[in-house]
């Protein structure tokens, strides 16, 4: 395209040409067209505009309005006064308590209408010559003069959208001509960002008392803020403190910021446009640099000569660098001098040095005669890494600190632990424990050592840090439970990158009070930090348990174990702490999260429920293990029922289990449907409700199952028989029947709402206000509901539907049919999405497009539309057009499927090929006809047709509903409104009887007349 000249000034002129360009995005970089209205006036035309109205742009076009706003706020800034009268001014300079010496034009002075004056003289001479030889022009009619801050100066950016905002890294700009800020004030000759100066805290506070305060009061008075925001901040002893704000990128600023965006830029300003940022914050570079270094004309900031030849330009991009153009113009081919600021050369590296030593580089391969630049570009931040450069082994990431306080906050959890033997103090080199204070005589030692797999990872995505302690003890004192071994010391080794003391102390109580719990003494442990090692918020557990056992008895004990003993199991408390993998990757398959409410209550949430501790078998079991009368013991752990129970087995033998006979919690009936997963796959990856399995002999089954049963919930769950050779060692019978038996359970016990036995998964199409889909959100979070919205898509990007969606909570898309060449392009990028969440059922809500045929196709049967009228009578687009003209005065409306064949497809009848998938709670519409207010109301499609009438006569409204109201009860209610019929009557739902459409007009007046 062929640049063409258009006055930015003529916001008319801009629009049009936009539109005839067909511009989809104006962003505007200058202060001053943000203060004369542009991004109001494109927006008015239709156009999207990055950037801020007028009234929003006040916080950079007017001084005195910014600085009562930060008044007003409470965001702190220095002491000030405005003026308008010089005299005044020039009173308060030299009456002021403080060092009144900063002196600002109130209006756009093109980044040049501050002065900081050295004494009071020179603040009354800025004074006068501002406002009386208006050197700023009408800009200075109204001065500011504020207190003169002391400290360092920083810019902090931020992408806003009204309500969020998203911090950008911070930048330091060098306003100095010359190296070591010496030399008249400039619009900038360099900048750099990161600037290490700023810690993560002060950032953090930077962003919550000025960026997101300042967003916030914007909105508060009615102007919300969409753009760059801009803060130039002093840091100075007391915190920091706004000097200025800019509504647009800074220069150089922006020159070494945007390198170090991650993120596309163009999708980060449409979700700014669009009021969507929270959804799509943008990301950073990480361990990256950027210095930018200007070269300016000689004679700048003053008079300076134009059309010196620019040579090195290529030389500069061979070596990998970055030069934006400013004061350049081409001339007879050639590159040459055009403005005060010529270019600027940037460099991103992997900190700031070599990026400082890079630049200078670039600049030094560049000519053009008289050129000026700085070579001291970052001096400040340099002189702060060399400062802090002295490494602590604290400085490297282990804090000693932590860990002595760490130490000190256990020592009484351990300690509760003592027992005979070992007394639990902590703090020494090792533990000691005295097997004959115990009480053995001849025993034998059992270690066992173990950790919690991925069920870490649910724990630290759910911050739930108190019950995992508990997983690890059982892993590894059920274990060696199966030797016949008394737990009696505990040792846990806890890893992290970073040592959060209040993570570490929770899980660590959660250690000692399950070796509490398992009779066994914390000994002690290893707490290790290790930076660079786990991702911040991450750790690592190991757990090491040791037991002894009395020589003679030993378990398994596998000469005994005969074809015909009997097999106890004892219950689990859940998923225990094995398959977590795998259950994870079922609960991102079903577009959960673990903060998805469960139980009949709603009172757990699915993380808690899969965070439920494995259960201690050890001491409710251990003297059943000792009676004598149990040949063997398994813990049902990794490899679940398959794998584990031979591991106690002579090779002779092997077992058949009923499944049946015990009660598999609802949580594997969940695992089994939502992860479609096979008999084999349930029972070699899970306990399927089993954490503990006794063989013992028949004629003592009974006695043990009671002994048991005191303490746990135990059954008789199968037999010990012989092994055929080729034959499976373990066998369970009727787990299918089992789990499909239990699944009722799934759905009206622990699995509710969002993961419901047998909700289809519909996703929304709408392109507007979205009071269609509010009312299938309504309605689809009642427990009767059928259905699940896992996706909503617009083909409009900012419309009210999409907030309503992620207010709810449902993922959005928005996939803007402008942006493909047809209309079969535009559907399969919907249908990719669709296929992404697994949609069973599309409902079109206010789509106002065509869907194309292979669309159609693909999904028949499976797309619902509702028509607001009956049909067949009124069809189109122009439905109640059509109901005014042909004078009806009963109204209602069509669900029917979308197909290729007709443009009419026939309506769903309630008693006809009823499906679970149909029965949707549909739409909420709402109508006026007559000039009275109708409200149109689908309800869930069950075996009965719900109907809701409603009659308006004045302000009374007169209703009734019911499941399948009858025609006589219809008949009384509009009897006894005879009057109306002159009037309006609605009929709300779309009502079926009969296995058609009732003629409603023609049975009203039959009533009526």
């Amino acid at each position: 395209m062929v640049a063409e000249a258009v006055p930015v000034s003529d916001h008319a002129a801009v629009a049009q040409f936009c539109k005839d360009q067909d511009i989809r995005l104006v962003v505007v970089g200058p202060e001053v067209p943000l203060a004369a209205g542009i991004v109001d006036d494109l927006t008015a035309a239709g156009i999207k505009c990055f950037g801020p109205t007028a009234k929003a742009a006040q916080l950079e076009s007017s001084k005195s309005f910014t600085k009562a706003f930060l008044d007003r706020h409470e965001i702190p800034t220095a002491r000030w006064k405005s003026f308008t009268d010089p005299k005044a001014a020039c009173a308060f300079i030299n009456s002021a308590t403080f060092p009144a010496l900063v002196v600002k034009a109130s209006g756009l002075a093109a980044g040049k209408g501050v002065i900081v004056a050295s004494t009071k003289e020179e603040a009354c001479k800025a004074v006068t010559e501002i406002m009386q030889d208006k050197s700023f022009g009408t800009a200075g009619e109204t001065v500011v003069v504020e207190e003169l801050l002391e400290g360092e100066e920083i810019s902090c950016l931020c992408f806003s959208d009204g309500v969020t905002i998203a911090p950008m890294p911070p930048a330091q700009d060098h306003k100095r001509l010359m190296d070591g800020d010496e030399g008249p004030n400039t619009g900038g000759m360099g900048a750099y960002s990161p600037a290490p100066q700023i810690s993560k805290d002060l950032l953090q506070k930077i962003r919550e008392t000025v960026l997101q305060k300042t967003v916030d009061g914007m909105r508060k008075e009615g102007v919300p803020y969409l753009g760059v925001l801009y803060a130039g901040l002093m840091l100075t002893k007391d915190g920091p403190k706004v000097l200025e704000f800019n509504c647009r990128f800074g220069d150089p600023e922006c020159q070494v910021i945007l390198p170090l965006l991650r993120s596309d830029l163009y999708e980060v300003m449409q979700a700014v446009i669009n009021r969507r940022l929270a959804s799509s914050m943008p990301a950073w570079k990480e361990n990256s640099a950027a210095v930018t270094v200007v070269m300016a004309s000689q004679g700048y900031p003053g008079a300076y000569p134009k059309g010196l030849e620019i040579t090195g330009l290529a030389k500069a991009k061979q070596l990998g660098l970055e030069v934006f153009h400013a004061g350049t113009a081409l001339k007879d081919g050639r590159v040459v001098t055009s403005g005060g600021r010529v270019l600027t050369v940037t460099a991103i590296k992997e900190d700031l040095p070599a990026a400082l030593r890079e630049a200078n580089l670039g600049v030094a391969a560049i000519h053009f005669q008289g050129a000026i630049y700085r070579r001291d570009i970052g001096y400040r931040a340099i002189a702060f890494l060399r400062q802090s450069r002295g490494l602590t082994y604290k400085n490297s990431g282990v804090d000693i600190e932590a860990g002595n306080t760490l130490v000190q906050k256990i020592k009484p959890f351990a300690a509760a632990t003592s027992r005979s033997g070992c007394n639990a103090e902590l703090g020494g080199f090792a533990g000691l424990f005295d097997l004959r204070a115990a009480g053995y005589r001849d025993p034998i030692l059992v270690s066992g050592t173990d950790g919690v797999g991925t069920k870490l990872k649910i724990a630290q995505e759910c911050q739930k840090h108190d019950t995992i302690g508990q997983d690890l003890v059982a892993m590894c004192v059920n274990d060696i439970l199966a030797q016949g071994a008394e737990p009696l010391f505990f040792l846990d080794y806890f890893a992290c990158g970073k040592l959060d003391v209040e993570v570490a102390q929770g899980v660590i109580a959660g250690i000692a009070d399950a070796c509490r719990k398992a009779g066994c003494a914390l000994l002690g442990g290893e707490t290790a930090e290790m930076p660079g090692m786990y991702p911040p918020g991450e750790y690592d557990l190991a757990g090491f348990a040791v037991g002894a056992v009395e020589r003679g008895q030993m378990l398994p004990q596998l000469d005994r174990i005969t074809e015909g003993d009997v097999v106890i199991g004892v219950a689990s408390s859940g998923v225990h702490s094995n398959g977590y993998s795998l259950v994870r990757k079922i609960v991102e398959k079903s577009s959960l999260d673990f903060s998805s409410r469960v139980g009949i209550a709603g009172d757990q949430t699915l993380g808690e429920l899969l965070l439920t501790p494995t259960k201690l078998y050890s001491k409710t079991l251990l003297p059943v293990l000792r009676s004598g009368h149990v040949k063997a013991y398994a813990h049902i752990t990794g490899g679940g029922l398959l794998e584990n129970i031979p591991r106690v087995l002579p090779e002779s033998c092997g077992v058949v289990l009923d499944a049946l006979t015990w009660k598999i919690p609802e949580i594997f009936c969940w695992l089994h449907k939502e992860g479609n997963l096979s008999e084999e796959e349930m029972a070699r990856t899970f306990n399927c409700g089993l954490g503990a399995v006794l063989v013992v002999q028949k004629e003592m089954a009974q006695q043990v199952l009671r002994d048991i049963q005191g303490h746990e919930t135990a059954w008789v769950v199968g037999n010990v028989v012989s092994l055929q050779k080729g034959s499976d060692n373990v066998k369970v019978l009727n787990l299918h029947r089992a789990l499909q038996a239990n699944r009722s359970l799934c759905v009206h016990s622990h699995i509710q709402g969002k993961i419901q036995a047998g909700k289809v998964k519909v996703a929304v199409l709408i392109s507007g206000t979205g009071t269609n889909l509010e009312a299938l959100i309504n309605s689809t979070k009642k427990d009767t509901s059928y259905a699940q919205i896992v996706l909503v898509i617009s083909n409009k990007a900012g419309v009210e539907g999409l907030r309503k969606a992620e207010r709810a909570g449902i993922p959005t898309r928005v996939i803007e049919h402008t942006r493909y060449q047809s209309r079969t392009e535009f559907d399969s990028a919907v249908d990719k999405v669709l296929e992404e969440f697994s949609v069973e059922l599309i409902c079109l809500a206010g789509f106002m497009r065509v869907l194309s045929g292979p669309f159609v196709k693909k999904w028949e049967g499976k797309i619902l539309n509702i028509h607001p009228s009956l049909l067949p009578s009124f069809k189109g687009a122009h439905a109640h057009r059509l109901v005014l003209q042909a004078g009806v005065r009963v109204t209602g409306c069509t669900v029917h499927f979308v197909a290729v064949s007709t443009p009419c497809t026939p309506a769903i009848l309630p008693f006809q090929h009823w499906h679970p998938w149909l029965a949707v709670i549909l739409q909420l519409e709402h109508f006026h006809v007559l000039g009275t207010p109708k409200i149109l109301v689908f309800d869930h499609l069950p075996s009965v047709c719900r109907t809701v009438w409603r009659f308006y006569w004045d302000r009374t409204v007169f209703a009734d509903s019911g499941e399948g109201m009858k025609m006589n009860n219809l008949s009384r209610s509009l009897f006894s409104l005879r009057k109306l019929f002159s009037l309006s009557i609605s009929l709300l739902p779309c009502t079926h009887w009969s296995g058609g459409i009732v003629n409603v007009r023609a049975w009203l007046s039959q009533r009526l007349c």
